[in-house]
């Protein structure tokens, strides 16, 4: 692998991006691979001409783009007008009717990155433009800390692109996260620890070998990339922003970036102002960022993950002081969940959507019914959920949870017989559902 030479070329005329920001001190940086201010230590965050977003950008434009999140390139931190894309994006938008009458609601909405592509998870959206933005620096070698799904992605997309990756992940992974990870003919280091470990490790590495990490040197232009899934939702519902969401948090950054991508849209007069309310969901095992919300505290104490999920499980959340901030303004809330229920959400959406989530998906829905069973989502509401991965990743979750197939010989008799005890089953289940 070849370490990575960093230029900073001249923007061209279509870019829109135009520094990079402190979100604290607002101290203004050029446009490199770096994600620290120097001066207080807080994140940069990438800063647009919006007045130039305005006179350029309407619903025509877009719309006339690929159906992909690059429809959306003025929003993103690129430049050049051929992008790495790989089809991600503009995912369903899937109208949850079953789901909503089990739970007593009227307008719910599934978005489905469980089907994004090409790795099944919305991290390909920030990868994508992560690795577009780390070609135009300059770099050649890729790199990632992740719980999983960053990896494949980060692994898939560098493959695409032809660029060198190495990738860092906790070694107890699942075992689907790790096979989609090497089909892609990486090099994998599995550390022995977990993940804010991982990401320490990487930080290192980061500063010693100058690679690409995409969620450390290059997380300012990576964390972007989910802005595309409140662009999306916008304009799936018509161009109208919906009453409220729920997403699950793991640094907190894919809270905060819908939120920023709802604002630019009313910024630049795509949608008309409205007050949406964010709610977000945590596993008990690894819940930071709902403690401080419970306890009303606008810090974050870490906490070392011990739950089945795995892929939200960061127990230094870079951004929990910024979703914490999120909830409150907007009236929301951030719960956290048991693995008990995260089990039962991923067969509550499976039995009523036909949609497999992994464990970061089940929390969000467990999250969803309990919030709505303690009154904090109106039945009235539009209620967006976001689903963030798929289940064939995270298969153990739920192995031993489901049932079994009914083995039977080749004769209808053995058929009948079996089919009389799956209705009795189906019985005894729906008594104890009752009582």
């Amino acid at each position: 692998m070849t370490q990575a030479i960093q230029t900073q070329t001249a923007l061209s005329s279509a870019a829109t991006f135009t520094a990079l920001k402190c979100k604290e001190c607002g101290e203004e940086y050029e446009l490199k691979a770096t994600h620290v201010c120097e001066f207080c230590f807080g994140p940069l965050e990438v800063t647009y001409d919006y007045s130039k977003l305005s006179q350029t950008v309407t619903r025509e434009t877009i719309q006339a783009g690929p159906n992909s999140i690059w429809r959306y390139r003025p929003f993103l931190p690129v430049e050049t007008d051929t992008p790495i894309d790989v089809g991600t994006g503009m995912t369903p938008l899937v109208q949850a009717n079953r789901l909503a009458r089990r739970l007593g609601l009227k307008k719910l909405f599934i978005k489905n990155d469980a089907v994004n592509m090409p790795t099944l998870s919305f991290k390909d959206r920030v990868v994508s433009v992560a690795l577009t933005r780390a070609r135009e620096l300059g770099f050649s070698t890729v790199s990632c800390a992740s719980t999983g799904n960053l990896a494949n992605s980060t692994a898939a997309i560098a493959a695409h692109a032809g660029l060198d990756c190495c990738v860092f992940i906790p070694a107890d992974l699942e075992a689907g996260k790790i096979l989609g990870t090497l089909i892609y003919g990486p090099t994998v280091m599995a550390v022995q620890g977990n993940y804010d470990q991982v990401n320490r490790l990487c930080c290192e590495v980061a500063n010693s070998h100058g690679w690409g990490f995409v969620n450390i040197n290059l997380r300012p232009y990576y964390s972007e990339g989910s802005k595309t899934l409140g662009y999306e939702v916008a304009e799936q519902l018509g161009w109208q922003l919906p009453d409220h969401i729920v997403a699950p948090l793991a640094s907190g950054s894919l809270f905060s970036k819908i939120y920023k991508g709802f604002q630019e849209f009313i910024k630049v007069g795509l949608v008309e102002e409205k007050a949406v309310r964010f709610s977000g969901a945590q596993a008990e095992g690894c819940s930071p960022i709902a403690q401080a919300f419970r306890e009303g505290r606008d810090f974050v104490t870490p906490v070392k993950p011990n739950t089945i999920a795995k892929s939200i499980a960061i127990g230094n959340p870079a951004d929990g002081v910024y979703a914490v901030d999120i909830a409150r303004k907007t009236n929301g809330n951030i719960e956290s969940v048991n693995d008990a229920e995260i089990i039962e959400g991923i067969k509550l959406l499976a039995e009523t959507e036909g949609i497999f989530t992994e464990t970061a998906g089940g929390t969000t829905i467990a999250v969803l019914k309990k919030l709505v069973e303690a009154g904090k989502i109106d039945p009235e509401e539009t209620t967006v959920t976001y689903i963030t991965g798929n289940g064939l990743k995270t298969q153990e979750a739920v192995q031993g949870y489901i049932g079994e197939p009914l083995t039977i010989e080749p004769k209808l008799d053995s058929f009948e017989r079996a089919l009389e005890r799956s209705h009795t089953l189906g019985r005894l289940e729906w008594q104890q559902v009752l009582v």
